[in-house]
Formats: structure tokens, C-alpha cells, sequence
């Protein structure tokens, strides 16, 4: 684990329209990896981590990556990403998990089930955290954990907006009482929804088809 070079940039990002930053901060052991679709480097070795996050909804993925006992040896574990929205408002927040593991099996146990990830907040507040394991297939599934969140982000109508996750299925799907599904939204909104749902093959050919429109 490391510490800054991504933040600063992150926080550039962000103070254009932010009105108020919060600092989110990996409890020990727990490591960033994604945020807002984009991988979270630190230069530096650190126990804890940080970034300067603007109010809103945004998107997480991080993992557990510590030492526990096997035996009376210590080894390093490193659990799958999990992925989640947080959604920020002003507060600093710290992101946890809801266990103290300090040996292999308890944390195989702990990541097998249900882990629940967790913020923590200064006043004490505990705010429990949705969170989808990522599972990549094949060698190397992980050496990319961008285009891992972009493909989630897609299959699942999800885009990152101006600094901030919009799950467009949310946002322009309506069911009504009797369960009737109906698209709402604006035509720009609307587009954002099918591109994110769109192969990359459609996705050339639809931009190929903006082109011809010029």
C-alpha cells in the first residue's frame, strides 16, 4: 500500500465543482484501488490511505491486503475487489470492514461469506456499504482493474458523470404500482444509457454514424 500521487490529481479534479471535499481514508489493511473508474495509485508505502473526495455519489473498489497468521506463520492476504457506491456528503469518513482478522482461515471464512464493508465516521455514526464482489476470469483478471469496473459499469448501465457515479437504469427507468416498467429522462440521458449498454463493435458503429452526420 502507498501513499499520494493519484490524490492530488483527484482532488484537482473535483475542486472545480465541489462545494465541500471530504477526506475518505482505508482503515488498515483495507487498500484503494478504483475510484470514480479510475485506478488509485500512491507513490509511497503507508498503512493507511486517503483522497479528497467533492459531495456526491461516488464509486468505490477496494480490498482487503494484510498480514494474518497460518499457523505460526505470518502470510499476506488478499481478498477479491469489492465494489460500492459511497455517497459523500462533507464528512470524513473512513472505510472498514465490520471484522478484526488476524488469521488465514477466519479470513478466508470472513471473504467466502458475506464481508460487509462499512464507513466510519468521526462522530462515531456507522453507515453499512452495498458492496459486489468483482470476479475476473482467467490469469491476470486483475492486472487491469480499470477495464474490470468499466465492463461492471457497462453491463450495468452505470456512467461516471462529472466526477460522480449515475446508475442510468435508476434515472430514466420508472415502474409504476402495477409494476409497469417506462423510460424517462432527457434524449442526452437517454443516449448515456444505451452507449453504456452498447458492444464495443456498436459502439464504433455508432460513432461512425456521428461522424457521417457532420
Amino acid at each position: 500500500m502507498k501513499k499520494v500521487t493519484w490524490f492530488s490529481a483527484l482532488a484537482v479534479l473535483f475542486a472545480a465543482g465541489a462545494t465541500q471535499a471530504a477526506t475518505i481514508t482505508s482503515a488498515r489493511n483495507i487498500e484503494f484501488l478504483v475510484a470514480d473508474g479510475k485506478e488509485v495509485t500512491f507513490e509511497n508505502w503507508a498503512p493507511q490511505q486517503s483522497i479528497a473526495l467533492s459531495e456526491g455519489k461516488h464509486q468505490l473498489v477496494m480490498r482487503f491486503d494484510g498480514e494474518v497468521q497460518r499457523g505460526s506463520k505470518a502470510v499476506i492476504f488478499t481478498s477479491r475487489p469489492y465494489l460500492f457506491e459511497l455517497n459523500v456528503d462533507g464528512r470524513d469518513a473512513t472505510i472498514n470492514i465490520d471484522a478484526n482478522l488476524r488469521v488465514k482461515t477466519q479470513a478466508t471464512s470472513y471473504f467466502d461469506d458475506n464481508p460487509q464493508w462499512q464507513a466510519e465516521f468521526d462522530n462515531g455514526e456507522v453507515m453499512p456499504l452495498e458492496a459486489v464482489e468483482l470476479k475476473g476470469g482467467g490469469f491476470g483478471a486483475y492486472a487491469d482493474m480499470e477495464a474490470l469496473v468499466a465492463e461492471y459499469n457497462r453491463e450495468n448501465g452505470i456512467i461516471i458523470d462529472q466526477g460522480a457515479s449515475k446508475n442510468l437504469n435508476d434515472v430514466l427507468v420508472e415502474v409504476d404500482d402495477q409494476g409497469q416498467a417506462s423510460i424517462k429522462g432527457d434524449a442526452l440521458s437517454q443516449l448515456k444509457l444505451w452507449y453504456t449498454k452498447a458492444s464495443d463493435q456498436e459502439r464504433k458503429t455508432f460513432r461512425r454514424w456521428i461522424i457521417d452526420q457532420d
